[in-house]
């Protein structure tokens, strides 16, 4: 009796106009080869991380270094310098006092 576990990516959208990246990833266990489980997972990536620490805002693109290769080549090629300049003025107008 064999048991494995494997995990794909099931579903990858691009959202919004700032181009936020929605990936969906299935984890499937088998047994002998048949599937006897299956749990689906999301998460979201968005061009940077903003912080404000004092009225001082500090944008760090998003790290997709450990992301699968279909997810980097897909923020690649949306997250433009135009979209990043996008992101972080529409952060900064929305949560600015």
């Amino acid at each position: 009796m064999a048991i494995t576990k494997e995990s794909t990516i099931e579903k990858i959208e691009v959202v919004g106009i700032f181009k936020c990246i929605q990936v969906a990833t299935d984890t499937i266990i088998k047994e002998d080869g048949a599937e006897i489980s299956r749990t689906r997972n999301r998460y979201g990536l968005s061009p940077c991380i903003s912080t404000n620490i004092d009225n001082k805002w500090t944008h760090t693109d998003t790290d997709i270094s450990s992301e699968p290769a279909e997810v980097q080549t897909i923020a690649n090629a949306v997250w433009t310098d135009d979209i990043k300049a996008a992101y972080k003025t529409a952060i900064e107008a929305k949560t600015t006092p």
